[in-house]
């Protein structure tokens, strides 16, 4: 039997994907993945995500919103607990800092991200942490919180070594997207040659960011087979090991999830 592959976040949910959803679920499964997590970026759209984990017994959901979202319902950590409360709802995110895209008084967004973690910790579902241009200020939250009590995965990673190292000492897995097939991703490779064997991720986020050979392309969860055998060939690895690696490393992280 082939080994299996898990993409650990994608928007199912997401047009681009969901409009053509028996095809993006036929091409993942042609490509070994067996299991598929399904991120919440907003609290409107968290039924679409919810249903899509209720309908379909290898997808998976987490609740969050993301940190650049501005116009939707900023929900309380008791909100968040009543949404994670489900039984396919196995982490809390996307969340984080992201100081790429707003800039100005962020402490909204700093607020917003430790009612995350702090939900997480109270309702037992790991992080999912998106940051971009934030690092030192992300690492300083997850430390303020306690982040590194309930644990979770540093997701996209496009950081450096020093804040690898740092969420990684914080007990976190790091994950990379196709990211790291890019050809102007030299440092990222390095980084990823790295990180350990047992905390490592491999994703798409899906339909964002196709890794080479489809770039251009809408992203899809069949294409982290590509992100997969590129981490294989740094680490000098066979993709089938990696792959069962991974999947592993998905379910010992988010324990909630059950294989079927």
């Amino acid at each position: 039997m082939a080994p299996s592959l898990t993409d650990s976040h994608c928007h199912l949910n997401f047009p681009q994907l969901r409009d053509n959803l028996p095809q993006v679920l036929q091409n993942a499964r042609d490509a070994g993945v067996g299991h598929m997590l399904c991120i919440g970026v907003t609290v409107e759209k968290l039924p679409e995500v919810v249903g899509l984990a209720e309908a379909h017994a290898n997808i998976f959901a987490s609740v969050g919103v993301h940190p650049d979202e501005q116009h939707g319902h900023d929900p309380s950590e008791d909100e968040l607990l009543r949404f994670a409360d489900h039984p396919r709802v196995v982490a809390i995110g996307e969340t984080g800092l992201d100081y790429y895209r707003l800039k100005g008084d962020l402490t909204w967004q700093q607020e917003r991200f430790r009612r995350h973690i702090r939900a997480a910790r109270a309702c037992g579902k790991p992080l999912v942490i998106h940051t971009r241009e934030a690092a030192a200020d992300t690492l300083r939250i997850m430390r303020e919180e306690g982040a590194g009590e309930i644990g979770g995965v540093m997701h996209c990673f496009t950081e450096s070594w020093d804040t690898a190292r740092a969420a990684l000492d914080l007990g976190f897995y790091v994950s990379f997207s196709g990211i790291v097939t890019f050809r102007s991703a030299d440092a990222l490779r390095e980084v990823a040659r790295q990180v350990p064997e047992d905390r490592l991720l491999v994703e798409t986020d899906a339909p964002y960011l196709a890794p080479v050979p489809h770039r251009g392309k809408t992203n899809e969860p069949a294409f982290v087979r590509q992100v997969a055998e590129q981490l294989a060939t740094l680490r000098k690895v066979a993709w089938e090991q990696l792959a069962e690696t991974t999947t592993a490393n998905f379910f010992r992280l988010f324990r909630h999830a059950r294989a079927d």
